[in-house]
C-alpha cells in the first residue's frame, strides 16, 4: 500500500497510450507500487518493450483510430482479467492536418473522445462487478486546458462544418467531450465503488502534438524546455489512480494535481454531458455486441 493511497497488489489497472510519455511512466510507476499493469499502446514494438520493463504487465496493441481494434482489444482485456481496478484513458493527440478514421469519423475526436468512450462502455461492466466484490473502480482520462477554447458542437462533432485551423479547435472540442463525460459516468455510477475523474498533465515534453508547426515553432525558439517531464506529467495520473481517497467528488476535472481546474462553461454542462453521452452510444452501437 502507497503512504496515502489503496493497496495495489492484485488490482489491475489498464493503461491506453502507455508506449510513451506520460502514459508509460504512469503504468511503470503503478507497476512499482504493486499492480498488475495492461500496456495498451498502438506501436506493438514500443508496447512490448513497455510492457517487458514493467514486473507484472501484458503488452496490448490497438490503434483507436480503429473501432473495431478498440473492440477486440475490450475483448482481450475481459478475457483476461476478471477483475479491473482501473482504466486510464491517456490515448490521444493533436491532428495538424484533417483526418478521416476508417470509421468514418474526423480523427481528432475518435481518438481523443470516441475511441476511449467505447472502451468504458465495453469494461463497464467488469468496473461494477469489481466494485461490487468490494474493490473500488477508478476511471481516470487525460484532457486538456485546450478544453477551455473548445466549441462543442453535437451535431458537428466531427468538425466537418468549421475551419480546422491547425487542429486546435477539434482538439479542444475533443478534450471538452472527455470531461464532459467523464462527469456523466460519475453520475451513472454515483455509489456503486466506481469513480471517475479527467486531469490536465501540465505542459508535458513529448512527442504530443509533433505534427503542429505552432508548437516545431515553439520548441525552436527555446520555449519546450519550459516543458515539464513525463514523470512529472503523469503525476495526477498516478494519484488519482492509486489514492485511497482523492481530494474531490467523482466526476471533478483536475489541473495538475489541483481540483476543479478551469474550463469552458460547456464543459461544466450536465445536460450538455447527458446529451453528449446519448449521441457517443448511438455512435458505438455497431461495436457493443460481442461476436
Amino acid at each position: 500500500m502507497t503512504a496515502d493511497g489503496r493497496p495495489l497488489d492484485g488490482a489491475t489497472a489498464v493503461f491506453t497510450g502507455a508506449s510513451s510519455g506520460i502514459g508509460r511512466a504512469a503504468a511503470e510507476e503503478l507497476g512499482r507500487r504493486g499492480a498488475r499493469v495492461a500496456v495498451v499502446g498502438r506501436n506493438a514494438d514500443r508496447t512490448r518493450a513497455v510492457a517487458a520493463s514493467i514486473e507484472n504487465a501484458d503488452a496490448f496493441v490497438a490503434d483507436f483510430a480503429s473501432l473495431s481494434d478498440v473492440r477486440r482489444v475490450a475483448d482481450e482485456l475481459l478475457d483476461r482479467f476478471e477483475r479491473i481496478d482501473v482504466l486510464a484513458n491517456n490515448a490521444g493527440g493533436l491532428v495538424s492536418h484533417r483526418e478521416q478514421t476508417v470509421d468514418g469519423h474526423e480523427s481528432t475526436f475518435q481518438v481523443n473522445h470516441l475511441a476511449p468512450f467505447l472502451l468504458t462502455t465495453l469494461l463497464l461492466p467488469r468496473f461494477r462487478k469489481t466494485a461490487a466484490a468490494g474493490h473500488s473502480v477508478t476511471v481516470v482520462s487525460t484532457a486538456s486546458v485546450a478544453a477551455r477554447w473548445g466549441r462543442l458542437r453535437l451535431n458537428d462533432l466531427d468538425s466537418r462544418g468549421r475551419p480546422w485551423l491547425g487542429g486546435w479547435q477539434a482538439y479542444g472540442s475533443a478534450k471538452t467531450a472527455v470531461i464532459l463525460t467523464t462527469r456523466e459516468l460519475a453520475r451513472r455510477t454515483e455509489g456503486s465503488g466506481i469513480t471517475a475523474y479527467a486531469f490536465h498533465p501540465g505542459f508535458v515534453t513529448t512527442s504530443f502534438g509533433a505534427g503542429s508547426w505552432m508548437l516545431r515553432l515553439g520548441n525552436a525558439l527555446g520555449f519546450g524546455g519550459l516543458g515539464i517531464t513525463p514523470e512529472a506529467g503523469a503525476a495526477p495520473l498516478v494519484e488519482l489512480a492509486s489514492a485511497a481517497e482523492p481530494s474531490a467528488p467523482s466526476g471533478t476535472y483536475f489541473d495538475g494535481l489541483v481540483p476543479h481546474g478551469r474550463t469552458s462553461r460547456a464543459a461544466r454542462d450536465d445536460s450538455v454531458a447527458t446529451r453528449l453521452w446519448g449521441v457517443s452510444e448511438s455512435l458505438i452501437q455497431p461495436w457493443l455486441s460481442r461476436t
